[in-house]
């Protein structure tokens, strides 16, 4: 119980098992099967679990059906059936998300969205391409190679890139190339009666516009409470002619954060700032087999023209030493920095290697840049004061950090310490000006601070719209709000 307490899913999970309230319609499994198929349709114990959960450390809440549409229509028919009936409704993408956002809790049917798989339309005159909601971020730029594009937004996970949009997801190319939201420039949605809905128009792509209410903006971090994301166009990037990394090493905390501040204000193109504390560095290192010394670190990324480069990295290089860093050495190849970035992406699985056969959970609170350094340490500092495990990293470049907190589950009292501290520093977040979710969404386990966040106001106003779109709740029930 006590773990059911820090996920805050004591009441809906006191309310059902592993079928919702209210079990399904006579005959309605057989209804959804004449939409998509026998075959896609399942109402397996082993399937439903496998949907019933994310990455999270959120106990998993299984669905009562999986259905697997494989075109727009058959999404528009599922969900005014599902409508009709009153039946709850969940999106699933690939499940690498971190809040609970794909637990049904109160049932219903899963819409698993990875069999519609089509890149639909790419323009390279245009710098966009329109993706279904199965194409991943890797399957995306491995289509794009060779046309000297790419897509950047990169959360570390091979994250489908609709469900990345419907959590506002972001990563290590953030602070270059922003996040998932400036990225979409239109959102084909199934709304939850089954109307189609295109949020910049039909077919349109503007790289700029101000025509009306910004519907984009809306769905892009709705987290599937509002509709079904069954198209994105998004906008690419040049690749870069040159890009080189390095990793520095500080004797403090604030010391390297500090450098990311002044990194920033020095107006260094950097496109990816990373920042590991001297136990994340430490169990990176050991994990990835890479020579990491065990103190506060920063990684960090140049992209620009070969001749750019050079003062680029000169630059950095002073700003690192004025803040005590060390050991500066440039990787400018490929293979180089891809072994790099993997040692960062891999830094969940180091996190969780330091107690092997316990669980983790991943803050996500993000501070205006100013309050950084101060906030970091803060940070640190109730880390140790409290006695847990829980190493540092982050997208400093944007104000954006996670603690790794990795507990025994089936300790009580950890289990509290663990709530007790992520509200803390939620709060801590709050009243530095910051938000208490960077990237990861507020799914199931962040609705509180999202009030303190938001204020009543804010979040009378968000009930409203969710209201006009979804008036029975039916689109993924008990997140956000």
């Amino acid at each position: 119980m006590a773990l059911r307490r820090v996920l805050g899913l004591g009441a809906a999970l006191g309310r059902r098992s592993c079928c919702s309230q209210r079990p399904l319609p006579p005959d309605f499994v057989e209804a959804l099967r004449a939409v998509v198929g026998g075959a896609n349709v399942s109402t397996a114990p082993a399937v439903r679990e496998q949907h019933g959960h994310d990455e999270s450390m959120h106990a998993c809440v299984p669905p009562d059906a999986v259905v697997w549409p494989q075109a727009v229509g058959q999404v528009q028919e599922l969900a005014e059936l599902c409508h009709r009936c009153h039946v709850p409704m969940v999106p699933f993408g690939t499940g690498t998300g971190l809040e609970g956002g794909v637990n049904a809790v109160q049932g219903g049917v899963c819409f698993d969205l990875s069999r519609m798989d089509a890149i639909t339309e790419l323009s390279l005159e245009d710098f966009s391409v329109t993706v279904e909601p199965g194409v991943t971020r890797k399957a995306l730029n491995s289509h794009l190679r060779g046309t000297g594009l790419w897509f950047p937004v990169d959360p570390g996970a091979d994250a489908s890139l609709c469900g990345m949009a419907a959590t506002g997801a972001s990563g290590t190319n953030a602070v270059r190339y922003g996040t998932m939201r400036p990225n979409v420039l239109n959102l084909r949605v199934v709304l939850p009666d089954g109307r189609l809905l295109h949020t910049a128009g039909p077919g349109r792509q503007p790289r700029k516009r101000a025509a009306g209410y910004d519907l984009t903006s809306l769905f892009v971090g709705s987290e599937g409470t509002l509709g079904f994301l069954t198209q994105a166009t998004l906008r690419l990037h040049p690749l870069p002619e040159a890009a080189a990394s390095t990793i520095a090493a500080f004797p403090s905390v604030r010391a390297a954060v500090a450098c990311t501040v002044q990194v920033l204000q020095a107006a260094v193109p950097v496109a990816r700032i990373e920042f590991l504390d001297e136990v994340m560095a430490s169990a990176c290192g050991r994990f990835s087999n890479v020579e990491m010394p065990a103190a506060p670190t920063l990684l960090l990324e140049l992209h620009g023209s070969r001749h750019g480069l050079a003062e680029q990295q000169q630059q950095t290089e002073e700003i690192v030493r004025l803040n005590g860093g060390s050991g500066l050495a440039w990787a400018e190849g490929p293979e180089e920095r891809g072994q790099l970035w993997a040692m960062r992406h891999n830094a969940w699985y180091a996190a969780l290697a330091l107690r092997p056969g316990c669980q983790g959970y991943s803050t996500d609170v993000c501070v205006p840049i100013s309050r950084l350094p101060d906030v970091v340490v803060d940070t640190k500092q109730d880390l140790q004061d409290s006695g847990l495990t829980g190493p540092m990293v982050g997208h400093v470049g944007d104000g954006n950090f996670h603690c790794l907190l990795i507990f025994n589950s089936q300790d009580p009292a950890e289990a509290e310490s663990v709530h007790a501290f992520t509200q803390r520093l939620g709060r801590r977040a709050l009243a530095a000006g910051g938000t208490c979710t960077g990237e990861h969404g507020v799914g199931l386990g962040k609705r509180a601070l999202l009030r303190e966040e938001l204020g009543q106001e804010g979040l009378d106003t968000l009930r409203r719209i969710k209201a006009a779109l979804d008036p029975h709740n039916l689109m993924n029930p008990g997140k956000v709000l």
